[in-house]
């Protein structure tokens, strides 16, 4: 099944884990799927995290060695000084700024005058040697997407562990303090809400005055926007749900809300993902399943070493799998919130 814009629901391909996407994108017409030139460089700096969250499609950790070493870095620079259809770098992790190169690498990208983003879990402002970090943020004009599950304590512990909601209400006032999330500011502040479990999120709009009536009157807390994002299942989700027997469950809730309007806003359209490493994906995604980006003649994988410029991508295929499901359900689903 899948369900339209206007809630009708109609027969799609596969219901289960081996659910078959491009049979469904085939039956709406929308083969092949394909990238159109390039304006987000999304780049992973690795998977060294000071939480490790239980829905988590990175699975990062503490314990986790794979950290985009400073020449990987150089090369993300030299590609995107070369890329000029590239308009926001979009900053990743784990917790992207345990990486040694962080700094380094957001100065550089502000230096060639493109927009930063940086995926934060708000509790690494209180790492050791990270006080400075809203300053960072600041000096540069950071766009700051920042986690937070719940407005709640307890759903926010369950998911991310214990103390992680009070750190990241201090983390927020800190940032609020300096300007950022406050209306009217410059400085832009999102949250980001995934379910806490095998469902798909709420209507967005309707989440986000909700979120914003108990955080400003329980916290004194001030964002630009909400971003809905629905839990993929790979990696530690999908061992969660294998866990409990829900994994086919999911799976069919994903298929049978199948929404064909989103594919054209879909992120792996618009987007190239860099591994820590320096390989190139179509999405973060991907990259977890380790499904590389071929490029327009589908030959070897790609990596930063073999592109010039981002923008020879226009035209290659976008690599699909059943997870694919998870970005077009319901309103749909990509790093920036929902698709509709």
């Amino acid at each position: 099944m899948r369900m339209d814009a206007d809630g009708a629901r109609h027969t799609v391909p596969g219901c289960g884990a081996d659910a078959d996407f491009e049979g469904a994108l085939a039956q709406h017409g929308l083969t092949p799927l394909r990238r159109v030139l390039p304006r987000t460089l999304q780049v992973n700096v690795g998977k060294l995290c000071n939480q490790a969250c239980h829905h988590c499609h990175v699975e990062a950790g503490p314990r986790r060695a794979e950290i985009m070493p400073r020449a990987t870095a150089e090369r993300v620079v030299a590609v995107l000084r070369s890329s000029p259809c590239i308009h926001t770098v979009d900053v990743t992790g784990g917790a992207p700024e345990l990486n040694p190169s962080f700094r380094w690498l957001v100065a550089q990208v502000r230096a060639l005058g493109r927009h930063v983003m940086v995926r934060c879990n708000l509790t690494v402002l209180f790492e050791p040697g990270m006080e400075a970090l809203p300053q960072v943020y600041r000096e540069h004009g950071v766009e700051l997407v920042c986690s937070l599950p719940c407005y709640t304590p307890e759903n926010v512990e369950r998911q991310r562990g214990g103390g992680v909601f009070e750190k990241s209400v201090r983390a927020l006032q800190c940032l609020n303090e300096i300007g950022y999330g406050l209306p009217r500011s410059p400085l832009r502040l999102h949250l980001v809400y995934n379910p806490l479990g095998a469902f798909l999120p709420p209507q967005q709009a309707e989440l986000e005055a909700r979120y914003r009536d108990e955080l400003r009157r329980h916290c004194q807390i001030e964002f630009h926007s909400l971003l809905t994002i629905t839990n993929m299942p790979i990696k530690r989700f999908a061992e969660q749900l294998q866990r409990s027997g829900s994994h086919a469950e999911y799976m069919a809730l994903l298929v049978n809300h199948f929404n064909p309007s989103t594919v054209a806003g879909l992120m792996c359209r618009t987007l190239v993902s860099v591994g820590w490493d320096g390989a190139l994906y179509d999405c973060d995604f991907n990259q977890m399943l380790e499904l590389p980006l071929r490029g327009r003649d589908g030959g070897h994988p790609l990596t930063l070493w073999d592109v010039e410029n981002l923008a020879a991508l226009d035209g290659a295929a976008i690599r699909t799998a059943s997870h694919c499901f998870g970005c077009t359900a319901g309103a749909g689903s990509s790093c920036g919130g929902a698709l509709q």
